[in-house]
């Protein structure tokens, strides 16, 4: 049996917008994928998803789940459908990113010195300073080029109309790009023929573009400056990308202990004495860098790191101090930066998000809470979030007594049904939730987004969470003309 007979049972939903199927037609940029899969054996297919979750296997791609009891490490679900988006749909995204990391440095910059949006109005000064990532202790640092966000995950969804949001602002160490990565060097084992006639833009240049900026945020004009890895270890559920970055940048990855402070200078320890480290590409969250100024517990950063960071003497990419900006509560007034910073309307639209420390806002999400998802301000991954339609009502109680016991913890928001995309599940063709990330990077010389992302895909059926710890999984992702 060939793949026609399976597409003829691709049932679309109504009111959701399937990227691929009009409902009646296909959509033009899916027809050469469409096409070529319907000319092939069922089993031809099997034996692909069979050759994929290999190649994942072999190459050692997992991530960690730490709820996990059973066994924490996993290989990561692939889907071998690509997800296609045009390019005039790419531009527009692209166009849109970049106009929404200009304002939030912007905004970095200034929450951490004059404060000026706070002083207009703009942003109320209590939302600041209860947030739990607004970090007092780099208040004033001079930061290289006045770039807070060098690496950024932002998260997209598609609505019914096929319209893009942006759905949350990942500013800190976003990860997942190594999954992008290799999501694309399957593919080519997979359908090279395809990818090439298809004409898929490139994502292979990520690791080259990121390394040069790494260089160039050096804090003196060096000709070899040095660039590490910073990672928590063996034991941190993204240990996999640490080591796959710094490999395929030619950088030298490292942990807390292999680095040591003298005279407000960072160094790491090698076989050859002490080698000066100029920039400091961290996988270690804030509160972790220094157990002089933080947490005093940590064993992942580097005693004085923050007194040479302060100093000048090392870049830390990205900056400290970003989760003030990637605050849940904070994203609702990201179109008011953009607005302030740069006169400008918003390319790509937030999600209406409620506020629920303000008492109406409260009660309207009270009222609909079927219809709402409920997430807290601080946790990502999936974790920390409630989906109103698919909750118990105990689910439901839980949360409500959560949130009025701390209201600031909290945001809500309609839950939009995110387009679908085609995938081979269980030998057959099905529509599945999927969102998009795709990565952008910050340097002197302005933004630059690799064509693509990482497509995340909520693999269980109906399910609208595509986070891989509940369950999620990913696909390439082509930009073609």
């Amino acid at each position: 049996m060939n793949s026609a007979t399976l597409w003829q049972q691709y049932l679309t939903q109504p009111g959701i917008w399937d990227e691929m199927n009009t409902g009646s037609s296909i959509r033009e940029q899916y027809t050469k994928v469409f096409e070529a899969l319907q000319h092939l054996p069922v089993e031809a297919l099997h034996q692909k998803d069979k050759l994929a979750s290999e190649l994942f296997m072999n190459q050692g791609i997992t991530f960690t789940v730490y709820s996990d009891n059973a066994g924490i490490e996993r290989i990561f679900p692939f889907d071998i459908i690509p997800r296609i988006i045009t390019s005039a749909e790419w531009d527009h995204v692209e166009k849109g990113i970049k106009q929404r990391l200009k304002a939030l440095n912007m905004f970095l910059k200034d929450v951490y010195n004059e404060r000026q949006i706070i002083n207009d109005g703009i942003v109320p000064k209590e939302l600041i300073d209860s947030c739990a990532h607004y970090t007092k202790e780099v208040l004033g640092i001079k930061v290289m080029h006045d770039i807070y966000v060098h690496i950024s995950g932002i998260d997209l969804i598609r609505g019914d109309d096929g319209t893009f949001y942006i759905l949350e602002d990942n500013l800190r160490t976003p990860s997942g790009v190594s999954y992008m990565l290799e999501n694309r060097e399957v593919t080519k084992r997979l359908f090279p023929d395809l990818l090439y006639a298809s004409k898929a833009k490139m994502v292979s240049s990520y690791p080259l573009m990121l390394h040069q900026i790494l260089l160039q945020l050096a804090p003196s004009q060096l000709s070899n400056p040095n660039v590490v890895l910073l990672t928590p270890g063996v034991y941190n559920s993204a240990y996999y990308e640490h080591t796959f970055l710094a490999r395929s940048m030619g950088i030298e990855l490292v942990e807390g202990r292999d680095l040591v402070v003298d005279n407000y200078k960072v160094y790491a320890k090698t076989t050859n004495g002490l080698k000066q480290v100029h920039v400091i590409y961290r996988r270690v969250d804030d509160e972790f860098l220094d157990p002089e100024v933080f947490r005093k517990e940590s064993m992942l950063g580097v005693p004085g790191l923050i007194g040479a960071y302060s100093k000048g003497n090392v870049a830390i990419v990205n900056a400290l101090g970003n989760g003030v900006a990637d605050d849940k509560a904070v994203y609702n007034y990201v179109p008011a930066m953009i607005k302030y910073y740069l006169n400008e309307d918003p390319i790509l639209p937030n999600v209406p998000t409620y506020e629920l420390s303000d008492p109406a806002q409260r009660e309207h999400v009270f009222a609909n809470i079927h219809t709402m998802v409920i997430k807290r301000t601080n946790q990502s991954g999936g974790y920390g979030m409630l989906m109103g339609n698919s909750a118990t009502d105990q689910e439901i109680a839980d949360f409500i007594i959560a949130v009025e016991k701390e209201p600031r913890s909290f945001i809500a928001q309609p839950i939009i049904k995110l387009s679908t995309v085609p995938c081979f599940i269980g030998g057959k063709f099905v529509p599945r939730h999927v969102d998009l990330r795709p990565y952008a990077l910050c340097g002197p010389d302005g933004v630059q987004i690799v064509p693509g992302g990482l497509t995340r895909v909520a693999l269980k059926e109906g399910s609208l969470v595509v986070n891989s710890s509940q369950g999620g999984g990913s696909k390439d992702t082509w930009v073609v003309e």
